[in-house]
C-alpha cells in the first residue's frame, strides 16, 4: 500500500505525456507510409487500392460496406492516399501539441484504420493493429475541448488508465506465452537467439555483433526475455506497493524494448510499447524524472468525468476485458473458439481491428530464405535489383531503418518463407510486373535500379539461403554467406 504520508497520486502529466506519445507514434506511422504509399497502393503501385475499392464496390452494397470501415470508399486515388497521410501527420501534430486532442486522436485512428482494413498485404502487421488499439484507448482517455490541458482539466478517468495497463499486460504476457505454447524446442531450451539475429526480418549491423556474443549470454538473454514478458507484468496485479511495482514494470519493459531496438529494425513498435509504459508512472515520478517541481493541486481537480461518461467508460471497459480475455485464451490455444455471445461480438468488432490478441515469433525461424529479384534485357545477362534493408550483395552490411517501417522489405522476408509454396505470395507477381513496366513509384521503394535507361524485357525471382558471415569473412569484406539460388517464380516478360 502506498504511504499515507505521500500526497495522493495524480495522472494529469502522465496522461498528457501518454496522449502526446500516441500522437507522435501516429505521426511516425503516417510519415513512414507517406514515403511509400504511392509505390505500395497507388495507381502504378504493387497493390493499387483504387482497383481494389472498385472491385469491392461491386461486391459490397449498403451496410455490407461496414465490414470494411474505410474512408477510401469515397476515393482511393494517389492524391487521396497522399492526402490521408498528410492529414494524419497534421492531426497527430495537433494532438501532440494539446490542441483538440480527443478529436485529433479520433481522426488519426479513423484514417489509420481506413488504410489497415484494406491495405493487404502491406498493412497487416501486429504493430499496426496495436497502434489502432492504443489509439482508440487514447481517444477514450483524452479530454474534450479546444485546449483542455491546464487548471480546468478534469480528473483523468481511472478505468481508462487501467485499460492501458491491461493492453500492456496482454501484449507482454501473450508475447511470451505463445512462444511456450507453440512447443518450439528452441524457446524451451534457450537456443532461440542462436538463430534469431540473422533470421529476423530486417537485421542491422548491431545484429551481427549480438549474434557473435557467447552462446551462454544468448541463452541467458532468452531467460531474461521470458522473465520480462511473463513474470514482470504480473506485478501489475499485486494489490500492495503498486506505485513502486508499476515503476519496476516500466523500467523492465523499457529495457527489453531498448535491447530489441538495438538488435533489429522494428519501426515504431518499440516506441509504441514504451508509450504504453508512460501511465505506469504517476505525476510525482514524472516530475522527478523531468526535474520539474510538482505543481499544487489544481483548482478544479475535484471535477471528474460526468455520470453519463462514467457509465459509458465502465461499459466499454467491461466489454474490452471480457472480449480481449477470451481472445487471449483463444490465441494461447486454451479454448478452440469463443463462446456464442463473444463470437458474435468478435464478428461485430473485427472490422475495427482494435481489440486484438498478440504474440510475435511464436515459432523461431531457423533459416533465412532470401529472395533475389533480377531483370534482363536479353534473357542471358541478369542483373539484380537492390533493396534498401533486405540482404542482397554479400559485401553490403545490414542497414539501419530507424523508426521507418519499410513495408516492401518486410513482406519480401515473409515471401521468402513461402519458398516451397510461392503461390501464397501472389503479390510478388504484381511486383515483378511493375518492374517490367518500369513504374517510378515502385522503383522508388528500392535502393538501386539496374535498368535506369529503360525497363528490362524479362524479370525473375530466385531464392537462396543466407546467414551472417563469420568475423574473418567480415574482415575480408563479406557480411553474408549465401547458398545456391533456385527458382522462386518463373520468368515474366513484357
Amino acid at each position: 500500500m502506498e504511504s499515507r504520508a505521500q500526497p495522493p497520486a495524480r495522472w494529469y502529466l502522465a496522461r498528457r505525456l501518454f496522449l502526446a506519445g500516441i500522437a507522435a507514434t501516429f505521426a511516425i506511422a503516417f510519415g513512414s507510409l507517406l514515403a511509400q504509399v504511392r509505390g505500395l497502393f497507388g495507381a502504378h503501385g504493387i497493390a493499387p487500392l483504387a482497383e481494389r475499392m472498385a472491385a469491392l464496390s461491386g461486391e459490397l452494397h449498403g451496410w455490407e460496406r461496414a465490414q470494411l470501415p474505410t474512408l477510401l470508399w469515397f476515393g482511393a486515388s494517389d492524391a487521396r492516399l497522399v492526402l490521408v497521410c498528410w492529414l494524419g501527420l497534421a492531426l497527430a501534430a495537433c494532438a501532440c501539441a494539446g490542441f483538440v486532442p480527443r478529436v485529433a486522436l479520433g481522426a488519426c485512428w479513423l484514417m489509420y484504420l481506413s488504410l489497415v482494413c484494406v491495405g493487404w498485404p502491406f498493412m497487416n502487421f501486429q504493430w499496426d493493429v496495436l497502434l489502432l488499439e492504443a489509439g482508440l484507448l487514447a481517444f477514450v482517455w483524452a479530454p474534450g475541448g479546444l485546449r483542455p490541458f491546464g487548471r480546468t482539466e478534469r480528473v483523468p478517468a481511472r478505468v481508462t488508465r487501467w485499460l492501458v495497463y491491461w493492453l500492456l499486460f496482454r501484449l507482454m504476457v501473450l508475447s511470451g506465452g505463445v512462444k511456450l505454447a507453440s512447443g518450439d524446442p528452441s524457446w524451451r531450451d534457450g537456443t532461440a537467439l542462436d538463430f534469431h539475429y540473422w533470421t529476423q526480418p530486417l537485421p542491422h549491423r548491431l545484429s551481427v555483433f549480438a549474434h557473435e556474443m557467447p552462446a551462454g549470454f544468448r541463452h541467458f538473454s532468452v531467460a531474461v526475455m521470458f522473465a520480462i514478458e511473463l513474470l514482470v507484468p504480473c506485478l501489475l496485479l499485486v494489490p500492495w506497493g503498486r506505485r513502486h511495482l508499476r515503476q519496476v514494470v516500466a523500467v523492465s519493459v523499457a529495457l527489453l524494448m531498448a535491447l530489441i531496438s538495438a538488435t533489429g529494425n522494428y519501426g515504431f513498435f518499440n516506441v509504441l510499447t514504451l508509450v504504453l509504459c508512460i501511465p505506469l508512472l504517476d505525476d510525482r515520478a514524472w516530475h522527478a524524472l523531468l526535474r520539474k517541481p510538482l505543481t499544487p493541486a489544481r483548482a478544479a481537480s475535484f471535477l471528474g468525468p460526468s455520470g453519463v461518461r462514467t457509465a459509458a467508460l465502465t461499459a466499454f471497459a467491461t466489454f474490452v476485458l471480457l472480449f480481449t480475455s477470451a481472445r487471449a485464451l483463444e490465441r494461447m490455444g486454451w479454448i478452440e473458439a469463443l463462446p456464442g455471445p463473444l463470437a458474435r461480438l468478435e464478428r461485430a468488432a473485427a472490422p475495427l481491428a482494435s481489440f486484438n490478441a498478440y504474440g510475435l515469433f511464436s515459432v523461431m525461424t531457423k533459416e533465412r530464405p532470401q529472395l533475389r529479384i533480377e531483370g534482363s534485357s536479353d534473357g542471358v545477362e541478369w542483373r539484380p535489383y537492390a533493396f534498401r534493408y533486405q540482404a542482397g550483395a554479400l559485401d553490403r552490411p545490414p542497414a539501419f531503418a530507424g523508426l521507418h517501417m519499410p513495408r516492401l522489405d518486410w513482406q519480401l522476408w515473409f515471401a521468402g518463407l513461402e519458398h516451397d509454396a510461392p503461390w501464397r505470395s501472389e503479390w510478388t507477381r504484381d511486383f515483378l510486373r511493375r518492374l517490367l513496366e518500369g513504374s517510378p513509384e515502385v522503383l522508388g521503394l528500392l535502393a538501386e535500379n539496374p535498368f535506369p535507361a529503360e525497363p528490362p524485357r524479362y524479370v525473375r525471382a530466385q531464392v537462396a539461403l543466407y546467414r551472417f558471415a563469420g568475423a574473418e569473412e567480415r574482415r575480408a569484406g563479406s557480411w553474408w554467406q549465401r547458398g545456391e539460388f533456385r527458382s522462386f517464380l518463373p520468368v515474366e516478360r513484357r
